[in-house]
């Protein structure tokens, strides 16, 4: 008897949720447009990073494996890609694996981290991505601790895509920022003993130059605008620690796997409605 109460409950939570989503799906596209209408008009950032963050919370809400939200997360962030490109943003930026994550998850979960990095490395070569979208790759982190097969997919894009200029989206792989720093002081003592620099030249544009996103600086890139987090944790996880001195912070409650274009254009709707001072 309990058995059968408890089936027919969830098949009328179901029905329900059903039709909650048929008269709430109108009301979103209303709520959409209108959403839009008050940011088409307004500046949007050149350069927008992305913390992806709640993939494995989003599994376990569900009563599934944490590596399922990993692939989850990773079809959102094509999605939200396209978003991005379509709203003319030049530069984006994403935090796909941080430092911590190659050292201290399970073994199953980073090599499924790299899985996917390799797939999409695949995928967007396949499908004609980079030239469609003339993007320019560029990979950053600490790539001892990348295996060498993706590695040597990381290369091949990157020299692949090297010829287009018009967009550039940027990955950090076993990425940390304190560890960016440390071994851009150690650069910098290592030059100064030989001789190659000296203690007096060193200012913050001489210092960006010895941190390991040199490279993508180099190209004209500016640092983020705008950073966007998810999930509702209210910290930046290592991330870009010295670049986001000045950027905008916008922190979103929603996990990545469910992050939407409202939420997207509520970041970019908040971005619009602040002044940027850069400390003045």
């Amino acid at each position: 008897m309990k058995k059968r109460l408890g089936n027919l409950l969830i098949a009328l939570f179901r029905r329900s949720a059903g039709l909650i989503q048929v008269v709430a799906k109108p009301i979103y596209k209303v709520y959409e447009v209108w959403l839009w209408s008050q940011i088409c008009d307004g500046p949007v950032p050149r350069h927008v990073a992305i913390i992806p963050d709640g993939n494995r919370r989003w599994a376990r809400s569900l009563g599934l494996n944490p590596i399922i939200g990993h692939n989850v997360g990773y079809e959102k962030l094509k999605e939200v890609l396209d978003w991005l490109w379509d709203l003319g943003i030049k530069v984006v930026t994403v935090y796909a694996m941080s430092y911590e994550n190659c050292t201290k998850r399970s073994e199953d979960e980073v090599n499924n981290l790299f899985h996917l990095l390799k797939r999409g490395i695949e995928e967007i070569k396949e499908k004609g991505e980079i030239d469609k979208r003339r993007i320019r790759i560029k990979f950053f982190g600490r790539f001892e601790l990348v295996p060498k097969d993706v590695l040597n997919m990381v290369k091949e894009v990157e020299e692949y895509s090297s010829k287009y200029s018009e967009r550039f989206l940027n990955i950090a792989i076993c990425y940390g920022g304190r560890q960016d720093i440390i071994n851009a002081v150690k650069r910098i003592a290592r030059d100064i003993a030989t001789g190659k620099a000296s203690v007096n030249d060193i200012d913050e544009g001489i210092f960006r130059k010895y941190l390991s996103t040199s490279h993508l600086l180099s190209s004209g890139l500016e640092e983020p605008d705008l950073v966007i987090r998810t999930s509702g944790e209210l910290r930046l996880s290592n991330f870009l620690l010295w670049q986001i001195a000045y950027s905008e912070l916008y922190f979103c409650d929603v996990l990545w796997p469910e992050f939407r274009k409202i939420d997207l254009w509520r970041a970019i709707r908040s971005y619009q409605k602040r002044e940027r001072r850069f400390g003045r």
